[in-house]
């Protein structure tokens, strides 16, 4: 009869009593074998949040901001929840909310993944899906349709006397980054971290790890990544661009969860390079994720070859690339 080693059953997360407490302690992954076939000076560290029962980093602000919304007495037992979503926050929403016992609205625009609604609608979410604006074109989403989408929130708010989490002001979104995904960085690393590359959507997670990161180690440089048809943030140009990297890049020239946040460097990467990315990782590395998180692998890459050679830098594998089999970034 063959024994159990009590080592390797001690490392083994306990007991979850709710799909809750799957959320976080995702791995952190080198990237041995990119560095090895490019010849890289450095290290490349990637957190996989696509191991959160919602597939994506934004399972962790969506518990956040709801529990805290009802703690601060914002949110009442049994209230129906509204959220403006591209599809990550949204499963991380309807997720959290089925388990808290609300009910949950997630507006989206049509020009995203069909597997993102089909998601959000199998784990119990009402999905509504907004036309994309005249001249947009599926799996482009520009500004304008985001635009629409948030003035289709709105309205459902006010019909449903519902709360709207509005995960792009909300300070509790970057509060689980700063407060718990950082603290998990650096003791997997053991405070060996350079630099932070995260691509942006509502500036949470860059916003949250970079305060995080920076109370323990100061001199941790922070890098933006946008779409290379959206350079809004670092130059205000382009902000009703369509673009293949669903998430983020939605033409906003300020974002206020990143406020006070030095940023070391913004950096651009179309939507062939994002691809690219992502393939690579799959290939190389077997993590299968999305465009925004194939954008930031290839910034890291570029970074690593140039004014960071050397370093080591972190980055969120941002969701699973299951969630984008109808585009064409598996064929």
């Amino acid at each position: 009869m063959k024994t159990i080693d009590n080592k390797s059953a001690s490392v083994l997360p306990p007991l979850a009593h709710s799909v809750l407490d799957l959320i976080g302690n995702t791995p952190l992954l080198e990237l041995h074998q990119i560095q090895k076939n490019l010849k890289l000076q450095g290290r490349l560290l990637a957190k996989l949040e696509l191991f959160n029962p919602g597939g994506s980093k934004k399972d962790r602000v969506a518990l956040s901001m709801v529990r805290r919304a009802r703690e601060s007495g914002k949110l009442a037992a049994g209230q129906t929840v509204v959220e403006v979503t591209s599809g990550n926050t949204g499963t991380g929403l309807a997720i959290v909310c089925r388990a808290l016992g609300h009910r949950f609205y997630a507006v989206m625009s049509a020009g995203n993944t069909r597997e993102r609604a089909q998601m959000m609608r199998a784990l119990g979410a009402e999905v509504v899906l907004v036309e994309q604006a005249p001249g947009s074109s599926p799996g482009h989403v520009t500004g304008h349709d985001m635009k629409l989408v948030r003035e289709r929130a709105a309205t459902l708010v006010r019909e449903l006397n519902a709360f709207f989490v509005d995960q792009f002001e909300n300070p509790d979104n970057p509060l689980a980054h700063e407060q718990i995904t950082s603290a998990e960085l650096w003791e997997q690393t053991g405070g060996q971290i350079d630099a932070l590359v995260g691509f942006v959507g509502s500036g949470g997670a860059v916003g949250g790890l970079a305060r995080g990161l920076r109370k323990r180690k100061p001199s941790i440089r922070v890098y933006v990544v946008e779409p290379a048809a959206v350079s809004s943030l670092a130059s205000g140009c382009c902000s009703d661009a369509g673009h293949a990297i669903q998430g983020g890049g939605y033409g906003r020239e300020k974002l206020s969860l990143m406020e006070g946040v030095k940023v070391d460097g913004y950096l651009t990467c179309d939507d062939n390079d994002a691809a690219a990315g992502a393939r690579m990782l799959a290939s190389q590395e077997g993590i299968l994720a999305g465009y925004s998180t194939g954008a930031q692998l290839h910034a890291a890459i570029e970074l690593l070859r140039g004014k960071e050679r050397g370093s080591t830098i972190v980055f969120l594998v941002c969701d699973t690339g299951m969630k984008y089999f109808s585009t064409g970034l598996y064929p």
